[in-house]
């Protein structure tokens, strides 16, 4: 059995400084899109998701601490939850990524545990693959879980998207959603943490990550050249399907890292009409990137602290989800997620 159980989760957004306030503020629709001190290149001030902290710090120091009271929050949500024994698996930004900031990979996961006056598990690392961390980070827990031995991990992220040099990069590439450019998304910056686990008894409630699998789309985003047939998407859709023996005409709603672009909406569709074999009614999308901005390595996790809380409190749409990342570079990864019910097999 490589199944993995979400125990617990832990957020900082624009919309809420914890998991329960942003995924209600997700949950209604809400938003803290608002007027930075940047400007676009049409003279008008850029719209971004910030999050409200209590002083004003910027970059790598705002990282630090956005990651580490989202961990914060996912760890005291697991009692008796040892530190020391739990390797914290923590999504960055790529390594490529215009304006990313110094240090992150010498020292981030060190400071954040002074922050935290805790030390992790030797096996703690960081992931600097965007959006997909997070896939890559379910693989890696299921390993460390399954076959090393390890009662519970940490997956984590964080990232900003919230400097001169990356909204200037991203505007050149006409990526931004500004007065000028309609196809874009709006730059956010969060962070969102949860406590995975071996599944527990199957009477209980718990939900859980059975299926995993990944692909690469060689028509990225950015890639004018190359048709769009979403192979890549559908690789790891079918790979986790197959992990996870299951069908997508199973499945009752999609959760996505999608924020705003078109093309990344066509691919979804693109790869559902290749996956899908049994008309559905009804099969919705959820992208909670609407209401917090495109932000990142932060998404992954907090599509999972959205999942938690929509089935813990009745509102999600079934029991079983489809959850999907990618990345800029065109690496993809699905899972699928079940939300186990007292009683249920």
């Amino acid at each position: 059995m490589s199944a993995l159980s979400i125990l617990s989760s832990g957020m900082l957004s624009a919309v809420g400084l914890s998991a329960p306030a942003s995924c209600a503020a997700i949950r209604c629709a809400l938003d803290n899109f608002q007027e930075t001190r940047f400007i676009d290149g049409g003279g008008e001030w850029q719209v971004a998701a910030s999050v409200p902290l209590e002083e004003p710090w910027r970059g790598r120091a705002k990282l630090m601490k956005m990651a580490a009271r989202a961990i914060a929050e996912s760890l005291a949500a697991v009692p008796g939850i040892d530190c020391a024994a739990t390797p914290l698996l923590l999504g960055v930004a790529e390594l490529e990524r215009p304006g990313r900031c110094d240090g992150l990979d010498n020292s981030l996961l060190r400071d954040i545990e002074r922050e935290l006056g805790v030390r992790f598990h030797d096996a703690s690392t960081l992931i600097p693959r965007g959006r997909v961390s997070a896939g890559v980070a379910l693989l890696n827990a299921r390993r460390l879980i399954h076959e090393g031995g390890h009662r519970h991990v940490l997956i984590a992220g964080v990232d900003s998207f919230l400097n001169a040099a990356t909204l200037s990069a991203f505007e050149q590439r006409q990526r931004l959603l500004t007065s000028r450019h309609s196809n874009g998304f709006i730059p956010g910056e969060g962070a969102a943490a949860v406590v995975v686990g071996a599944p527990v008894r199957q009477d209980a409630e718990q939900l859980i990550c059975f299926g995993l699998g990944f692909g690469v789309e060689k028509a990225t985003v950015e890639a004018d050249d190359m048709p769009l047939r979403a192979d890549g998407l559908v690789q790891a859709t079918q790979e986790a399907l197959k992990d996870g023996n299951c069908r997508m005409e199973q499945m009752d709603y999609r959760l996505t890292d999608n924020s705003g672009e078109q093309y990344y909406f066509k691919e979804a569709a693109l790869a559902l009409s290749r996956t899908l074999r049994v008309v559905k009614e009804e099969f919705d999308i959820w992208h909670p990137a609407d209401c917090i901005g495109e932000c990142g390595a932060a998404i992954g996790p907090a599509m999972l602290a959205v999942a938690l809380a929509a089935s813990r409190k009745g509102y999600s749409l079934g029991p079983n989800i489809v959850y999907k990342l990618g990345n800029d570079a065109g690496e993809r990864a699905v899972a699928l997620l079940r939300y186990q019910r007292v009683g249920a097999a």
